[in-house]
């Protein structure tokens, strides 16, 4: 029996601007992601038998051909013939459908945990390419650090990083879904489109406020109409010492940027003892630059 772990990163977005729909149904991106120091945990060991075995610690989570990394590991055994069986222990601290890639990061993880398990020698832009057709955030889990995504999201561009700093992230248990979000965002209406170049020079100067000063995304005009405790969390986070406030991807979670832990650990306190009409999950953690 052989065995691998590693670490699946969270991420939030910096920045989020769609530019049109296309024909084809799917929306074009202009985004810039950051990995941030919260993670799923990915076991992966062999096993006699030539199926694959997977487990979470969340009972609501599919173990079977509906869970993405299962999808992972079904595409890596197909694309390099792998025989033997895989056994998946996922240990969950991301939030799920949280706008934060939980389960991108998982699937991610799946495919280089499987890689060097079975000692393949793939690079990261194959697994990269390989991870397109499971997710568009796929291949940017992969490449991690802070990253420039256009297209779908498979066009990525590695940037200047983020400056460092520590991030309270909040997901409310409200249910969002990413396809009906941008179902019902109207490109076509007066929007306020978030400046993605301002904030690719901010992080050029390695300016932490200039940088969260150009914060945006373009998805809050959907999501906080739906869901105006997003809003609240904005108006919490700012009021208790944050440099900036944003709701991730298409939502719900909702994060704020500080300058040291202490100061994001009292603003968790305070949020957490003044928002009790609804649950939440929330985290501290520190940006997670590649270098």
């Amino acid at each position: 029996m052989r065995e691998f772990s590693t670490k699946a990163y969270a991420k939030i977005n910096l920045g989020l601007d769609v530019v049109r729909k296309r024909d084809d149904g799917y929306h074009e991106l202009r985004t810039i992601m950051q990995t941030i120091n919260l993670y799923d945990t990915i076991y992966i060991k062999t096993i006699k038998d030539d199926k694959i075995i997977l487990q979470t610690d969340k009972n609501f989570l599919p173990t079977d051909e509906r869970n993405i990394a299962y999808k992972a590991a079904a595409l890596m055994k197909e694309k390099y013939s792998i025989k033997e069986g895989v056994f998946i222990d996922i240990q969950k601290n991301i939030p799920v459908a949280a706008g934060m890639a939980g389960g991108s990061t998982d699937a991610a993880a799946t495919l280089y945990g499987m890689s060097k398990l079975f000692e393949l020698s793939v690079t990261p832009e194959e697994l990269m390419k390989l991870g397109t057709g499971l997710g568009a955030d796929v291949p940017y889990c992969i490449m991690k650090g802070t990253a420039l995504a256009e297209g779908i999201g498979e066009i990525l561009t590695r940037v200047s990083p983020m400056p460092e700093c520590y991030v309270l992230t909040v997901k409310p248990e409200v249910n969002v879904s990413t396809k009906q979000v941008y179902e019902d965002l109207h490109l076509n209406e007066c929007i306020r489109h978030p400046d993605i170049d301002g904030l690719l020079r901010e992080l050029e100067k390695g300016n932490l406020e200039g940088v969260c000063s150009k914060f945006g995304n373009v998805l809050e005009t959907v999501t906080e109409k739906q869901h105006p405790i997003i809003s609240e969390y904005k108006r919490k986070m700012l009021e208790y010492g944050a440099i900036n406030s944003m709701m991730s991807g298409s939502g719900p979670s909702v994060f704020g940027i500080f300058k040291t832990r202490e100061g994001a650990s009292e603003a968790q306190r305070k949020i957490l003892s003044k928002l009790t009409d609804i649950r939440v999950q929330s985290n501290v953690s520190c940006i997670h630059n590649v270098k």
